[in-house]
Parts: structure tokens; sequence; C-alpha cells
């Protein structure tokens, strides 16, 4: 009878063990989230800078609850629902936005990280299908989901949540209502490629697509958790809900279990049991998702001391569409590189691209921030 109880034990060392955590936005030192109003540039604490968001209280924008989470990841005591309305409107711009942007000093954009999130949808306030909408992006917009009609395309909407390289789809799925999305990306900026994790529910993570090449290009802070909004003439804004768990940026090996490295501080969550049953390591298993990419695995098991670890080697056939972005990767041009339109070009502490793609220019925000518009 003591089999089941040990086996779920060596689970979660497992899952403790398979990476570093180099910051965590689990929201679990969030006593709601009112609490992101304490950061400010003159006094940057907490896990998240808060700026990008409307004229509204926090409120409005930014809720946490137990019922927000993943109930598979037992690393999160609460998961965050991010909210677009009426008011979302950053420092006049004609876009909608909440975002949050990890505080930290560490090395989140050096050699090969893994940036962790879980992503769910409702019917209630439903993003809506007739826009475009950027999430879980970088300021360049080198990699980052995407869903809703894409800015350009043909049609009136699209119903696909899709992961994006240089604007380019590189992986897509019907967004259903109440489906968690569990999504890593696999960033190895020193070798300039991003590779793209992803299950759903309570699954453990698989590699979907291998490495492909990008233009890493951060500032080491400047990945956005949460949501903007293209506009679009002639269709009205209507509320929107994003719900995320287990957001967390990790080097070394990567977890693949949902439950998460670690519990919050006070206990697992309710779930931890079920979710320490996932596997904390790689698996060979498919992807149930609608992709557009084929790819062969091959399975190869290592030992050591203290783990056995399953790894896979994917070699992807990209065979994305060729889609519009609105949000094309900084480039390279013979004067310097170029940020793409909606990216930062400017601000106290920037290094990155200061010179906007053709059709922008470079407008000031606040001393820590200006945008190509």
């Amino acid at each position: 009878m003591k089999f089941p109880v040990l086996a779920a034990l060596a689970s979660q060392i497992l899952a403790v063990s398979a990476g570093t955590i180099l910051w965590d936005g689990r929201f679990n030192d969030l006593s709601a989230s009112t609490d992101l109003n304490n950061w400010s540039w003159g006094n940057q604490v907490g896990p998240y800078q808060y700026y990008i968001h409307g004229a509204s209280a926090v409120t409005a924008y930014v809720n946490l609850s137990a019922d927000f989470k993943n109930p598979a990841d037992a690393g999160s005591k609460q998961g965050a629902k991010i909210t677009l309305d009426k008011t979302a409107y950053w420092n006049g711009q004609t876009m909608r936005r909440t975002e949050l942007i990890p505080q930290t000093t560490a090395a989140i954009a050096t050699g090969k990280v893994f940036y962790h999130f879980s992503l769910m949808r409702k019917a209630v306030n439903a993003p809506a299908t007739t826009r475009e909408h950027q999430i879980a992006f970088f300021e360049s917009h080198f990699t980052e989901l995407k869903a809703g009609w894409l800015s350009g395309a043909a049609g009136i909407e699209d119903p696909l949540l899709r992961w994006c390289i240089g604007g380019q789809t590189q992986w897509s799925t019907n967004w259903d209502a109440g489906v968690w999305h569990n999504v890593a990306y696999e960033i190895d900026f020193s070798a300039g490629t991003v590779g793209f994790w992803h299950s759903t529910g309570g699954d453990a993570l698989t590699q979907t697509v291998a490495p492909v090449k990008a233009s890493t290009s951060s500032n080491g802070a400047d990945w956005h958790v949460g949501v903007l909004e293209l506009p679009r003439d002639g269709y009205a804004d209507a509320n929107e809900d994003y719900y995320w768990s287990g957001v967390y940026i990790e080097s070394g090996s990567l977890t693949t279990s949902v439950s998460g490295p670690g519990a919050p501080a006070g206990g697992s969550s309710s779930s931890s049991s079920s979710a320490a049953a996932s596997s904390s390591t790689s698996s060979v298993k498919s992807s149930t998702s609608t992709t557009l990419v084929t790819s062969t695995t091959k399975a190869v098991t290592t030992s050591s001391s203290s783990t056995t670890t399953t790894s896979t080697s994917t070699k992807a056939q990209t065979t994305s569409s060729t889609t519009t972005s609105a949000a094309p990767a900084a480039t390279t041009t013979a004067s310097g590189c170029t940020a793409a339109r909606y990216a930062q070009c400017g601000g106290n502490g920037f290094s990155g691209c200061t010179t906007c793609a053709s059709g922008s220019t470079c407008k000031y925000s606040n001393d820590w921030y200006s945008q190509c518009l």
C-alpha cells in the first residue's frame, strides 16, 4: 500500500530537481492584485513591473484567485485573470493593453532558458476572433502567441491560437473555451533559436516544434505576461478575460510536469497529488493539438545517480503558412538594427534598437518607455 505514496514522492522530487528557477512569476508572493500597485520606477519591488494598463483601478485589469489557475499546477496557490475592457488603453494609444513584465535582474536572456506559462479562456468574456491579439510576447516580437484575425489577413475572423516566430505561424490550434494550454518557450539566446513545448490540461509538456532560428532580441526584462490587442475599425470593444497559471522562467533541464517545480509557501494545492503523477521529464507523447509542422521524435534515455531523464530530439519540417503580421521581428540594416512596429525603442536603461521600422516613429511615453508607433 506504500508504493503509490513512494511513487508520488519520487515524482515530486523529480519535478523539483528538473531545472533552476531564474524568476518566479506564479503570483504566490501576492496577497491580492492590489499588491501590484506597490511597484513603481522608484520602488521596484515584487515579481512584476506594472505600468502598461488603462487608467482604472488595478482590479479592473488584474485579479487573483485559486479558481483562476490550472488545477494541475501544484506549484501555484493562485492564478491571474488579466482583462481588457473599454478603458484598457495605455498612454492614449489606440491598442488595448494589460501587461505585466518580470521585475528581475536575473539572467533570463542569457544562454538557454525556458519561459513557462499556462493560458486559458472561457466562453464568457472570450477574446474576440475578429482582432489580432499578441500574447506572452517580447518587445521585438521575435516569438509570441497570437489569437484572432491577423491584421491584414483575408476574411473577417480567425478562431486559432498560434505560436509565431518573427510574425510567421509555426503552430496553431483551435482556441476552445475551458482548455488550459501549457507552454514553454525554449529560447537559446546564444544560438539564436526558439523551440516550442506544449500540452493541454494536466498533461506533461512535449516538444511540439524543434528549435527554429530567430532574432532572439531581449534586454533581459521585456517579456510581457498579458495581451496587446490591435485596433480594427468597425468592431466594438468588448470585455475579454485571459487566465494565467504557472508563470516562471528556468534554466538547466526543462520541467515538463505542469505541476511545476516545488509548491507554494504554506503547502501545496489540493491538486498536488494528481499533478505530481505527471512526469517531470521530457516525454515522446504526441501532442493532440493541430500543428503546422511535421516532426519525427527519437527517445534517448540517460542515467545519473539521482534521476533518469528521457529527452526528445525532434527534427521539424516547417510548413507554416505565410501570414501578415503587424509586428515583425527586429531587423539589422547597414546603419544598425531596426525595431519593429509597436516595439520599444527608447527609455532609461533601454539598450535595444532605437530606429523604428518604416511607417512608424519612436514616440515618447515616459522617461522609461518609448515605442514605435
